[in-house]
């Protein structure tokens, strides 16, 4: 099975390059999809070894347009501030052989030390054992056709990755591995960590409660 890795950025620069490179082996797509950065991320991404495109600005629209533009058998969103473990090829295909599987995702880690850090990730294990809903952080993977039979990527102003883990539980499991991305907890850092924490629990009710997705987004500045 051959993998297309899609990654939406936004004025990434110092982390792309990097990520690229650690991304490339056999197998593996690497599509970027630059939402109009005002940095060197295209063409650094692109030196990486990327096939880069350009999108309108907005994680959704980024991720759609990079999934149909993909070749890959399976599809794998990651942000652009997320690492995958070693060996994440094999450990993808490997669950994708079990056919009742439709996508996944990996286990949730932060690349920042300390104890509220260490707390977070125990709230994050904790929510996906009960509900089996991995946030966009922890690089969410889907085959191919399943994402097409759902119509692709959501087009919404934010949470389409709830909706695109919805999605594929609505047409088959989702595995869960226990390898985990590194992902970095910035967004914790510039909002403060309990404060963010709350506001990602409140746009969650939001989203369970089909409230209106554009003034969700609007309330969170986005």
């Amino acid at each position: 099975m051959t993998i297309s890795v899609v990654i939406p950025t936004l004025d990434e620069a110092e982390r792309i390059g990097a990520l690229v490179r650690s991304l490339r082996q056999d197998g593996v797509e690497i599509i970027v999809v630059d939402g109009g950065s005002r940095d060197a991320t295209a063409p650094l991404a692109r030196e990486a070894g990327a096939r880069v495109l350009e999108s309108t600005r907005g994680r959704a629209a980024q991720l759609r347009h990079g999934s149909q533009n993909a070749n890959g058998d399976l599809i794998l969103f990651l942000h652009a501030d997320t690492r995958l473990p070693e060996g994440w090829p094999a450990a993808v295909r490997a669950a994708m052989r079990e056919a009742a599987f439709a996508g996944g995702a990996f286990a949730f880690r932060l690349e920042e030390r300390g104890a509220f850090f260490r707390w977070l990730e125990l709230w994050v294990g904790v929510r996906n054992r009960i509900f089996c809903l991995p946030y966009g952080d922890q690089a969410i993977f889907v085959r191919r056709r399943v994402l097409e039979a759902m119509g692709g990527v959501p087009d919404v102003p934010i949470l389409e990755d709830l909706d695109l883990v919805r999605g594929i539980k609505a047409r088959g499991r989702l595995a869960q591995l226990p390898l985990p991305a590194t992902t970095s907890g910035r967004r914790y850092a510039r909002g403060g960590g309990l404060r963010t924490l709350l506001v990602h629990q409140w746009a969650l009710l939001g989203w369970a409660l089909g409230w209106d997705r554009g003034r969700l987004a609007r309330r969170l500045g986005r």
